[in-house]
């Protein structure tokens, strides 16, 4: 990965990491459904009609409309709301890395040099270190919640990699207007109408404020560059960076929810560190998934 590469992955772990103690907030205000559909409404509208017309085929479109927007953020908003901390939850959804290298070695063939191998296992080891701190004191239905929506984040990390999209941001809106309905729906039946209409009329700007965090700088920043590096380096490349994701969501939960940190854990955001920088050496050149120019793609790439 190129230096500049490597900065927008670890600016992106950081954007996901706060992003658990926005939708911590969140919570608070929405229904844990109607919420997710609020996130990628306000994400997909206006920028839809500002990208243009999609540039994948829409195929890939609705697979990871659903994967990533419906299931993995619908697990992962019903888990918290259940009982999970913005801490824990940042942790143990990091294990998306380890499905995302399955997957990606089934599916694509892609398969991890010994360097990276070992820097899957000390980063893993990290994130071993902070559960033993954390604990799992949360309901277990509620950790099992959001391990689901790690094996969807990894499938859905393949997923943008296969469509290979050659405009990320373009990818990224499109994606967004998915989920929408299939959430709203699943919340008018789960969650059910008069809590949705009671949320909705007691709106503030502190609610207001973190859906446009989870929808503009999340989504449509964080998952359009994160699939900007997918279409550039292999998944089991760019995926460990989301290894990161925890040391910055542990702090921002510190500091604005008063969650501690204690010395295990800065040994774990040290071993975490230290794990995606050896997962971050380029290989030898014969075992090198070259990057794509976008310049050189036609317009209609990835289409079928």
């Amino acid at each position: 990965m190129r230096p500049a590469h490597l900065l927008l992955a670890v600016l992106v772990a950081a954007v996901w990491g706060v992003n658990f103690t926005v939708i911590e907030i969140g919570l608070d205000h929405f229904p844990p459904l109607l919420f997710s559909a609020l996130r990628f409404l306000v994400a997909a509208v206006p920028a839809v009609f500002l990208v243009g017309r999609p540039k994948v085929a829409w195929k890939w479109i609705v697979a990871v409309g659903l994967v990533l927007g419906v299931a993995k953020f619908g697990l992962l908003f019903v888990g918290m709301d259940a009982g999970m901390p913005a801490g824990l939850s940042s942790l143990v959804l990091q294990v998306q890395a380890v499905f995302t290298a399955l997957i990606a070695f089934v599916a694509l063939g892609e398969r991890p040099t010994a360097v990276r191998g070992a820097g899957m296992l000390v980063a893993l080891a990290g994130i071993g270190v902070a559960a033993v701190d954390e604990g799992t004191s949360g309901p277990l239905t509620a950790f099992a919640l959001v391990i689901a929506a790690a094996a969807c984040w990894g499938a859905s990390n393949v997923l943008t990699r296969k469509a290979a999209p050659p405009d990320a941001l373009n990818f990224m809106v499109w994606v967004s207007t998915v989920p929408v309905l299939p959430l709203l729906a699943l919340s008018l039946l789960l969650e059910g109408p008069t809590r949705d209409y009671e949320a909705l009329r007691a709106l503030d700007w502190q609610g207001a404020g973190t859906v446009v965090y989870v929808a503009w700088i999340t989504t449509v920043f964080g998952f359009g560059a994160w699939g900007w590096l997918l279409r550039r380096h292999p998944a089991s490349t760019v995926a460990p960076f989301s290894l990161l994701v925890p040391a910055f969501g542990m702090t921002s939960a510190a500091v604005f929810l008063g969650e501690s940190m204690t010395p295990l854990r800065w040994c774990a955001a040290a071993l975490l560190v230290g794990g995606v920088a050896l997962t971050s050496v380029t290989p030898r050149r014969s075992s090198v998934v070259h990057p794509v120019d976008d310049a050189a793609l036609p317009v209609d790439a990835g289409r079928s």
